[in-house]
């Protein structure tokens, strides 16, 4: 895999640690959503895939070791744990609970950084084995959902890091409205009127990078009492 387009998901209940790491994951080249608790994390992986998730453990209501055995029922995902105990039991129950790697509070950024891409570099590039690509089509618009990419004919369409997370989403489940407050938790941003007319202006931007018509939107769609919807043709 390459480490450069892996979609990291963060969890920890420590709005600090999340915002920290965040910024310092996305200048290193990778996607990142963040969520600050298992629920939280439970509905933004309802709806999206990630490469590789960096869990917490200790967490308030349900902790980063339940949550990561009941992901293991049904996901591969690889999970990289974030703890405050630092000894050999705990690591050990942490990688019987099927974890990938173990990290022990506090630490060095660059650490988690080489620990994210060792794991990364093990894991298997299933895309190019889907020799079917998936792409929705929006008039002269194509979105790459494999790659996270819009292009324009031959050309790439530049989109920032949350245009990237809202095509994602959309991306998810096409013709299905979203609400301004889901997309907010989606994006991994805490709730409030304010996030959501933040949400408000992104659609606004990537519409420009979508619609012939910005004003009058055709694939990128408002549903009135419901939220925003992506119709591609």
């Amino acid at each position: 895999m390459n480490e450069a387009d892996a979609h990291l998901l963060i969890v920890d209940d420590d709005e600090r640690i999340r915002t920290l790491l965040q910024k310092f994951l996305m200048r290193h080249g990778f996607l990142v959503t963040s969520a600050r608790d298992a629920a939280h994390a439970r509905r933004i992986l309802a709806g999206l895939d990630f490469d590789l998730i960096v869990l917490d453990v200790m967490m308030p209501g349900e902790d980063g070791l339940s949550l990561t055995r009941s992901l293991r029922e049904d996901m591969q995902t690889p999970i990289l744990l974030l703890t405050a105990k630092g000894e050999t039991g705990n690591r050990i129950e942490g990688l019987e609970a099927g974890a990938d790697d173990y990290l022990a509070k506090p630490f060095e950024p660059k650490e988690l950084l080489l620990r994210i891409n060792a794991i990364l570099r093990r894991m298997p590039d299933t895309r190019v084995a889907d020799t079917a690509p998936k792409v929705l089509s929006m008039g002269p618009i194509r979105y790459d959902i494999e790659r996270g990419e819009l292009w324009q004919g031959d050309d790439l369409v530049r989109l920032t890091a949350t245009e990237i997370q809202l095509m994602r989403i959309f991306a998810a489940q096409p013709g299905v409205a979203l609400s301004r407050s889901k997309l907010v938790e989606e994006l991994g941003r805490d709730r409030g009127q304010a996030q959501e007319r933040a949400v408000d202006v992104q659609i606004t931007r990537l519409r420009r990078k979508i619609e012939d018509n910005p004003k009058q939107p055709r694939y990128l769609q408002t549903v009135r009492g419901a939220g925003y919807m992506l119709a591609p043709d």
